[in-house]
């Protein structure tokens, strides 16, 4: 009897978590690498490019200092 008991305990505890419906996961996910970051979710995925680093300096013009970047 007691082994019948433990049985349909865990028969009720099985089929009382299938009725619960599960709703539809919908998470993005993102991660920065090296060289590009990208993001991934339930539609699709994007990758994007890190911009290059812009080397910029300071020079006087006519007796103004400005900021020149190449």
């Amino acid at each position: 009897m007691r082994y019948f008991l433990i049985i349909a305990s865990a028969l009720l505890a099985f089929g009382t978590t299938m009725t619960f419906e599960s709703t539809e996961a919908n998470a993005v996910v993102c991660a920065r690498g090296v060289y590009r970051a990208g993001c991934a979710g339930a539609r699709g995925a994007v990758v994007v490019r890190k911009p290059v680093a812009v080397a910029c300096r300071w020079v006087w013009v006519g007796g103004v200092k400005v900021r020149r970047c190449v």
